[in-house]
Parts: C-alpha cells; structure tokens; sequence
C-alpha cells in the first residue's frame, strides 16, 4: 500500500508530490497522458520546434521559493530572466488610434520603465507610474504572502495586517481600492490611453476584464515585476515540470504516465486508493487530486459523498465559457515592431492592444458568444533568447488571444472555424509588426475546444475555476474545499482549482502537501489513535 497516490502531473501536483516525498512518505503520481506538468509542458510539434502546452512566461513561481527549496537547479531547470518583461507598440495619438509608431517599454528597473513612460506619455504620467509601482508591489509583496498560505481568515489578517500604511490608507479606502475596477484604478493615477491600455491587456490576463468591478488588483499585481523578473524557462515552460519530476524520482516518488485515475476509491467516508484506466488498484492511505474540481468530482462519484454535495458543486462553481485560444507558429523571422530594442523586445511579453475600447469591444463578443471580430493578443517569441526550442535560423512564437468562448453561440464547431481564427491571431501580430504573416511557415492551433481536449479542461478554462473574487481565496472553489480537503477523510485537492488560483505558481501544491502533513502527525497523536480504534471496532 502507497502512502500518498498523487492524481495527475500538473505542476501544483508534482510540486505536492515532493513536498510528501521529501517527508518519508511512498507516493506516486498518475498520470493520463504521456509527459508530465499539465498544462505547464512543452512538446515536439514540428520538425525541430519544442512548443508549449499551455503556460509560456513564469512569473509567480519564482516569488515562492520553491524553486531553491526543492533545488531544481540541480534537478536541470534554468531561467532566462525577461527583461524587459512587457513591450506594448503605441500610435502616435495619446489616444491610441492610429498604426503604431513606437512602444512603451516595461523594464525591471523601475527609473528605465518611467523613463520610457516620460518619453511617450509625459512626465506626470512617469512620476505617477513611480509611485504606483512602489505602492502596488509592497500591497501584491504581502498578498503573495498570503498566496503561500491556506486562505484563513486568520492568515489573511496576518498577511494584510498594515498594507497600504506607507500611503496613509486607511481600511476602508484600501477595501474600497481592491473593489474598484481596474480601469477605474488606472483611470484615477493616469492620463494617457496608451499606457492605461498596456497596463488593462496586462492585468486581463488573469481572465476578467479590466471595467469589471474587483479587478484593480489584476493590474497592481503586474507591479511585483519590477523586483523580481518573470523568467523563460530553458527548454520550454515544461523544463520546470520535468525539474519537479526528476527530484521526485531522487526523493524515492514514482511516475505513472500513459495510465491516469479511472476512479478515485472512496469507501465508508474514506479514500482507499485510485483504479487507474487500465483497470489496475493502487491502494494507498491518501490521496491527492492534481485535476480540476469537477473531474474529481466525477472520479469519486457522488454516492461516496455527502447528499447534495456534488449537485452543489456542479452548480456553484463557475468555470465560464473558455477565456481564450493560442497558436503556436513555426516562423523564419521574429516580429519586427515599432520602437525596437534591437531585439531586446523579445524578452517581452509583446502585448498587442491598441485601447482599451478595442478591449472591451473583444470582450462583448466574447460575452455574446462570438470570438472576437478584432481579438486582443500577447505574443511571446522566446527562441529569441532560447534557441533551443527552434531550428538554426528559425523561430518558435506563440501568439494568445482572450476571450474566445468555448461554446458558440450560433451553435456552430470550433473545428470547423479553427483555422480561421487562428488566422486573426496571426493577422494581430501582422497589424503591430507589419511583414510578420509572411513570416510563418507551420502553424498549430489551440482553439478552447482543443485546450479542453488536450489538458482535460473544463469548458476549456485555463485557469479552471474563473479567478472573480467570489471565487477567489476563501471562497474557492468553494469554502467547504477552501482547505485544500474533499469530505471524505484522506482525500485532497490541490492545482488551479484550489487557491490561490491558476497560473504557474506552485504555492498550492505546496500548501495542500502541508495541510496532507499536519493532518496525517495528528491522526498520529495517541488519543487520536485511540478514538480511531475505537471506532474501527464499533463500526457495523
């Protein structure tokens, strides 16, 4: 019998895995497909390209520590620091109509950032970019404090405790600030259109648009950039999930992969082990599920939980309608914007937006069901830096767009329009860099159907559950399971389900292996060992 049977090879799941493995405990890890990391891994799509899954650019991960805790350094795993970290093309107009004819750089250091912002958009928006930066990353420092721990009441009064004193707030004007909406936020310390937008497509990318109401710490968070920078990992995003998986193999843990949970065995209000697709029993005293909510969920099925649970579930828990869609793009030349770095621009997150009216206009469609006439792209070109994800001479680049419903509304199938729209995101790119579309030699299309199929999406929701703040912290994704606990003792959740949300971050995985710990020394404590055998012998 296994100690700990992890359900999945997510990198929350992994990053659990060897936090137990790390203790002492026998456990292994199943897994559906034939790589590791979910959503977090990288793949041979064509002759000589490594490709991304999901996830391209790590940002909140190596805020956490786990990265050094858990020595992946040693296990392979490096990062190319981005920097600059966000690169927006900007027309002539402050209003942002018009081509574009040069850009607004966002650098690590927060002097070169203002003064790009000082070049383009004025001093007054420079010095207020200063002090918002200064402000919004001491408030996001403690909030991904906060992040790394369960989302308590108590700990989040701990964490928060004094945020927002350095500018003299008080609770109820800080309150009012993180209820506000992004664009009202953005709207009340700056002027310019050009850099309000750069700072709405960045903070959007969480998922909700920026005019929705709660969303101004979407775009504060952007602020932790400036002291410590987002990385691209060497190899593509999955070198970190191949990292977790090779110190988990050194840990004593083991990998099943090509052979996923059928079923997650619940008897008597208690988790037996998991069945795996193939039919095969893996009894073990705990389990971990890495998947989302919903399909663990289903793994148990709703006779081993309690009355109604699932049906609650089922219906309180919002995953939406998709979010968005991504094309991966073999090219033999790198996009050549406005206001160049020499190339330095490829670091970039390349966020390729021209107002916010444009944004809020790919939003409605999304809303009614449509994708998105004009739709808002980030692009990312890392074989500028990386050159091992692509040929000699070639380059790999990724393209996402947002707000692509995973249903149609007309009832139409996203593989008949696929390629269509995969097409406007390449027609985006070419709107900011013109000459890019002739560039592209293979394409490969993730429409949010394609995402769902791929990493087991529900609705094709990458972040799984939407990141709204009812559904955030305490409340995600419900708070009966806030703590990282199914209700069946021995059962557990962790990845972008649980809090603090989607992302590559790995503080949940973290989290849930310490709630696994501390849940497993007590049932370890006599009395407790007592109680239990006497129950085990009253038991009918």
């Amino acid at each position: 019998m296994r100690d700990v049977v992890v359900v999945g090879a997510g990198h929350n799941a992994l990053v659990a895995a060897c936090y137990l493995a790390r203790e002492g405990l026998d456990v292994e890890v199943v897994e559906r497909r034939d790589v590791v990391g979910g959503a977090v891994s990288t793949v041979d799509r064509f002759d000589g390209y490594r490709m991304d899954v999901g996830s391209s650019a790590h940002i909140m991960v190596r805020h956490t520590g786990i990265i050094e805790d858990l020595e992946l350094g040693d296990c392979g795993l490096s990062y190319i620091d981005m920097d600059p970290w966000g690169f927006a093309p900007v027309a002539e107009d402050p209003s942002g109509q018009g081509p574009p004819v040069d850009a607004l750089v966002f650098h690590i250091s927060p002097d070169d950032t203002c003064q790009s912002i000082a070049r383009i958009c004025g001093d007054r928006d420079a010095e207020a970019y200063a002090a918002f930066a200064a402000d919004w990353g001491e408030r996001n420092t403690r909030i991904f404090e906060l992040f790394q721990d369960a989302p308590t009441m108590a700990n989040v009064g701990r964490h928060m405790m004094g945020v927002g004193r350095a500018t003299g707030l008080d609770g109820l004007e800080l309150s009012r600030q993180f209820l506000t909406s992004g664009d009202a936020l953005l709207d009340a310390h700056f002027t310019d259109e050009r850099l309000k937008t750069a700072l709405a497509w960045l903070g959007a990318q969480s998922g909700p648009p920026t005019h929705e109401p709660a969303t101004a710490d979407l775009v504060g968070w952007n602020m932790v950039m400036h002291r410590l920078a987002p990385g691209r990992a060497v190899g593509g995003s999955g070198s970190l999930s191949v990292a977790l998986a090779e110190r988990l193999r050194r840990l004593g843990g083991t990998i099943r992969l090509g052979d996923g949970a059928g079923r997650i065995v619940v008897r008597d209000g208690r988790a037996r082990g998991v069945i795996t697709e193939s039919g095969e029993r893996i009894a073990a005293r705990t389990v971990v599920a890495g998947c989302h909510v919903l399909t663990t969920i289903g793994l148990v099925g709703d006779d081993e939980l309690p009355d109604g649970f699932g049906h609650r579930a089922r219906s309180t828990i919002r995953t939406g309608n998709g979010i968005g869609m991504v094309v991966r793009l073999g090219t033999n030349a790198l996009p050549s914007y406005p206001g160049s770095l020499g190339g330095a621009e490829h670091h970039a997150l390349q966020l390729l937006a021209p107002t916010r009216t444009f944004l809020r206009d790919a939003h409605g469609d999304y809303v009614a069901g449509r994708p998105p006439e004009r739709p808002a792209a980030l692009a990312m070109a890392f074989s500028a830096i990386d050159p091992t994800i692509a040929p000699p001479g070639k380059h790999n680049v990724t393209v996402w767009g947002q707000w692509h419903p995973f249903e149609l509304a007309d009832g139409g199938s996203w593989d008949d329009i696929k390629e269509r729209e995969g097409q406007k995101l390449i027609d985006a790119v070419d709107a900011m860099a013109p000459g890019f579309a002739a560039s592209v030699e293979h394409a490969y299309v993730q429409t949010p159907l394609d995402l769902s199929r791929e990493l087991n999406l529900v609705n094709g929701q990458v972040m799984h559950v939407e990141m709204s703040l009812d559904q955030m912290f305490s409340w995600r994704p419900l708070p009966e399971l806030s703590g990282y606990r199914m209700p069946a003792d021995g059962l557990y959740l962790t990845g972008a389900s649980t809090h603090p949300g989607g992302g590559v971050f790995g503080a949940s995985g973290r989290t849930a292996a310490g709630v696994v710990l501390a849940d497993l020394a007590r049932a370890q404590r006599p009395w407790n060992r007592l109680r239990a055998a006497v129950r085990a012998r009253t038991t009918p």
